[in-house]
């Protein structure tokens, strides 16, 4: 079980469906900081068991993340009155058919004046799955708004939970390498025409047969 320190004077709770159950989910955070941290605990039906394996990774840097390096833009912006890094921009073009919103939820911790300006101590939580895994995978972020008021300055920071089953881990895998091979050769196309796709072990069998007969 995770133990929070005494640093941490806030915690708000989403629960999820997850497979046939839930996932309890506690944001932990500090109202004069931006840093913050994810608890999930599984609730899944007494007796039930799942032979699907699930992982649980949590991400302080969004850019480490596979999900969110292929399939989101991520905001970097730094003034006097403004910093911000890895703000959730948007979901790639290229893959709105592939990533659904779970939900988008606000919270507001506070009201601050600063010089005839009114700003917010918020919290922001967007919830993504994939379309093919949509009971199977769930990545949240968590982007904290603080302001400095003494610095008049609005600081941005974020921080992702990833959720999923194995089978959801490898689709999302081969998204991630598709997506480099994709822009190292400038492609527009994800998937080229002239690729074979093998839809199971038996057609692969009988295709390598076939060739191994044609090579003879």
């Amino acid at each position: 079980m995770l133990k929070m320190g005494k640093s941490f004077d806030r915690n708000y709770n989403l629960r999820v469906p997850f497979l046939d159950g839930f996932y309890n989910i506690g944001i932990f955070l500090n109202k004069k900081s931006s840093f913050l941290l994810f608890s999930a605990s599984p609730d899944f039906s007494s007796g039930k068991v799942h032979i699907k394996s699930i992982k649980i990774n949590m991400f302080k840097n969004l850019t480490s993340s596979k999900f969110c390096e292929t399939f989101l833009d991520l905001h970097n912006f730094r003034k006097n009155t403004l910093d911000i890094v890895n703000q959730f921009d948007k979901i790639k073009s290229d893959y709105y058919q592939d990533v659904n919103f779970k939900f988008n939820e606000l919270i507001t911790l506070s009201k601050v004046e600063v010089s005839d300006r009114t700003f917010y101590d918020t919290v922001t939580l967007y919830g993504f799955t994939l379309s093919s895994y949509i009971d199977e995978f769930l990545f949240i972020i968590a982007e904290r708004q603080s302001i400095i008021k003494r610095l008049n300055r609005k600081v941005v920071r974020t921080t992702g939970l990833q959720i999923s089953t194995t089978p959801a881990i490898s689709l999302l895998d081969e998204f991630h390498n598709e997506s480099l091979v994709a822009g190292k050769a400038g492609l527009e196309q994800r998937f080229p025409s002239n690729e074979v796709i093998v839809l199971s072990e038996e057609e692969s069998k009988n295709k390598k047969e076939e060739e191994n007969g044609n090579n003879n």
